[in-house]
């Protein structure tokens, strides 16, 4: 390379930007709904409750479908599994608005479950897919910061909804808003097959620098997973641990998710353009924490090892959690009640990457697999969440619902002090 020429950007980088947008997607499809439950439960004449319930079958069939979808990424390769994924899933997110119009009472609201259902099985791939491509096309010193920056769109996917939703329905009304809202993963979709591969030495434009920068050659040698491989992953106790701290942690992340923006409506009373407005704030402090939190993760790993490096993050950020998660409820200006919210969730988020690359550092070219594991323990605390804070909020009881998210943010952080992330997954003798 002659001095002063530029070192041309790496294929990976593409890659990446591709899984940015699918996540952020991913996102605008599976929170439509949460934020239009304000203008759709009148109209459609459907309970709060019923929104909770809607959320949950979502969240049942990602979680059930977290270690399938890890496992048919590591078979099919994310070209195919990706396609696969956006294909699916818009056609659940399109069901949604087409359904309100032909069916009404109880059949509409089955009808709109099995839509959640489905929509669920399709994204569920979405990131434990994500690990296997960053454990393939990243250097292990940058697997926080790539797993922090997916997040990042996932984020900002839902942070771009409220405004999103809340302005095409106030222009189009709702059920176009939510059609509007998903058809750009049709785009995304398509320039995904057209460009995207599973490896990188099946990529065209891939240098053999690049590939020297990675260890493409030990996972092109690793062999296919095994149900006696897949048994040890799961019961492995360092990503068992790691997936009941997630747990604990996505109860807060899916309390925010989910509810912070009915909690601003109906609690701090924001109204109209103003609530889509108020409803972003929380999701940028969470995108700028998922960022900043994946350099941290990896800069600390590469300081300490990855024992204490993944460690320390989250140690000293799900306290932070629990303690602003409480200042939201305490505080009596609705402004004020904003930033704690974007503060508590930017905290939460700073923790990603800590998680993904722990374990990706513990099952190597099995991180499809075992953050299927993990993913799966992340959405139980979805699913754990939605009924009770869907019970709490309609009964008034949002206090009580924050406080629950304050409790689970010290329990995550306490069950880093047992995890490992310098062990690995001990394969099976053939």
């Amino acid at each position: 390379m002659t001095r002063g020429a530029r070192r041309p950007v790496r294929i990976r980088w593409w890659i990446l930007v591709f899984m940015f947008l699918f996540a952020l997607m991913s996102f605008v499809q599976r929170t439509s709904i949460a934020v239009a439950a304000d203008t759709m439960m009148p109209v459609l004449h459907i309970s709060q409750v019923q929104i909770g319930w809607l959320n949950t079958a979502f969240l049942m069939t990602y979680a059930i479908m977290q270690i399938p979808g890890g496992v048919l990424g590591q078979y099919l390769g994310a070209r195919r599994t990706y396609v696969a994924v956006g294909i699916v899933s818009l056609l659940a997110t399109v069901a949604t608005p087409a359904l309100s119009i032909i069916y009404d009472g109880a059949a509409l609201f089955v009808g709109l479950f099995v839509a959640q259902l489905i929509l669920g099985v399709s994204l569920a791939p979405v990131f434990p897919v994500f690990a296997s491509v960053v454990e393939t096309w990243f250097p292990t010193n940058r697997w926080a910061i790539a797993n922090g920056l997916q997040s990042c769109g996932m984020l900002l996917g839902g942070c771009v909804t409220p405004i999103a939703v809340v302005s095409l329905t106030q222009a189009v009304g709702w059920r176009m808003a939510l059609l509007l809202a998903a058809l750009p993963v049709a785009l995304v979709t398509t320039g995904w097959g057209w460009y995207g591969r599973s490896l990188p030495r099946q990529h065209p434009s891939v240098t053999a620098e690049e590939l020297a920068e990675l260890d493409s050659a030990a996972h092109d040698q690793a062999t296919p997973l095994t149900l006696r491989r897949l048994g040890r992953i799961a019961a492995d106790r360092d990503v068992l641990l790691l997936s009941f701290s997630y747990l604990c942690m996505n109860y807060t992340f899916y309390l925010l998710t989910y509810w912070s923006f009915l909690y601003l409506v109906q609690v701090r009373g924001f109204k109209g353009i103003e609530s889509g407005v108020m409803g972003m704030v929380p999701w940028i402090g969470a995108a700028i924490g998922a960022a900043v939190g994946g350099f941290l993760s990896d800069r600390s790993a590469e300081r300490w090892g990855a024992r204490w490096g993944y460690r320390l993050v989250p140690l000293i950020t799900l306290p932070a959690v629990a303690a602003l998660l409480l200042l939201t409820i305490w505080v009596s200006r609705p402004y004020a009640a904003v930033l704690a919210l974007a503060a508590a969730f930017g905290a939460v988020e700073i923790n990603e990457g800590a998680y993904w690359a722990a374990t990706m550092h513990v099952a190597r070219s099995d991180s499809g697999a075992a953050t299927g594991v993990l993913n799966t323990g992340g959405n139980l605390g979805g699913i754990l969440c939605q009924p009770i804070v869907a019970a709490l909020s309609a009964a008034g009881a949002w206090d009580a619902a924050f406080r629950t998210g304050t409790i689970l943010a010290l329990v995550a952080a306490g069950a880093w002090m047992l995890i490992d992330a310098d062990r690995t997954v001990p394969l099976p003798t053939a």
